[in-house]
């Protein structure tokens, strides 16, 4: 049985290898996130998608595979089959499964590249899987399930929209007839994720920002993964940003259709969309990004090791 199709509860520490578990980690350290030149960074990125030319999924997604074949915590790669506009395309996904921590593991979707010209977040899960090959203790606790590429023709295509020219990240839970969308809410219902984290750019933005819903734990999480991502580009602080009211770069609201969990639930889990300043260095994008997942990690298992000892 795939380990995507799996219903959440089969995604357990018994069924997934574990090693024993090192001490939890409740700050990103300097050697954790090395703060890098751009010219550094460039060197672990490959070049940045062409916006107008076909782009190749092959090449973006190269890091991610290159972690795959070489790593033993990425247990189950899968490249979902789905039709567009009359032709087959894939849209791949990875799980990466941390060491076992003193509970079950915590499932967490991380989304990235809905709108297909905003290349910045497969850029960054490809480096951030390398991380956690470097540091398996920030993963310590997860089964990360990550979804690079949400939005493969869009992607090609270098626009927003997929190539039926539909804004994907409008389309959720509407009864959409979009292929792509539906494989997404699939696999939100099945793996009933603890969190899910969506990576976006903003052209418009001069700063960092970000979307919280649902649990409450979103907007703790949020504050310092911003923080943390400050290190390397600036926040936005407007009242209002992208048409919201934001205090501090965060929006409690959002556009109807964005990609969420599943509408009504009692325990929603927390949600997360992190926007950076697409004008902004693509590598010091990547870098913020990359920062602000782990101290995402870092900080929601420090927050539920301290609700099982209340």
């Amino acid at each position: 049985m795939s380990l995507f199709t799996a219903s959440p509860d089969r995604v357990s520490p018994q069924s997934l290898a574990s090693s024993p578990a090192s001490p939890s980690v409740r700050s990103i350290s300097p050697s954790t996130v090395e703060s890098r030149s751009d010219s550094a960074s460039a060197q672990s990125l490959p070049p940045a998608p062409s916006p107008t030319r076909s782009r190749s999924i092959t090449k973006v997604l190269e890091p991610l595979e290159r972690v795959a074949r070489d790593s033993r915590r990425l247990v189950g790669t899968s490249h979902a089959q789905v039709q567009i506009s009359g032709q087959d395309y894939s849209i791949p996904r990875y799980l990466y499964v941390g060491r076992q921590g003193g509970g079950d593991l915590q499932r967490i979707g991380i989304f990235a590249t809905l709108h297909g010209d905003e290349p910045e977040g497969v850029l960054a899960l490809g480096k951030f899987l390398q991380t956690l090959e470097e540091r398996p203790e920030i993963a310590e606790g997860y089964a990360l399930f990550i979804y690079p590429l949400c939005n493969p023709t869009g992607f090609e295509d270098g626009t927003r929209h997929s190539r039926a020219g539909v804004d994907l990240n409008r389309e959720f839970w509407k009864q959409t007839p979009h292929s792509e969308v539906r494989f997404l809410e699939s696999e939100i219902w099945m793996q009933a994720f603890h969190g899910i984290v969506t990576l976006h750019s903003d052209d418009t933005s001069q700063g960092l920002y970000g979307f919280v819903k649902g649990s409450v734990l979103s907007e703790h999480l949020l504050q310092p993964a911003l923080l943390e991502a400050g290190r390397y580009l600036p926040r936005n602080h407007g009242a209002v940003i992208d048409g919201f009211n934001a205090r501090s770069g965060i929006i409690h609201s959002g556009y109807p259709g964005m990609l969420q969990s599943i509408p009504g639930m009692v325990r929603p889990p927390f949600e997360i969309t992190l926007e950076t300043p697409q004008k902004a260095s693509l590598h010091r994008q990547v870098d913020a990004l990359v920062a602000a997942l782990q101290t995402i990690l870092v900080e929601n298992r420090y927050l539920q090791a301290i609700a099982q000892n209340i």
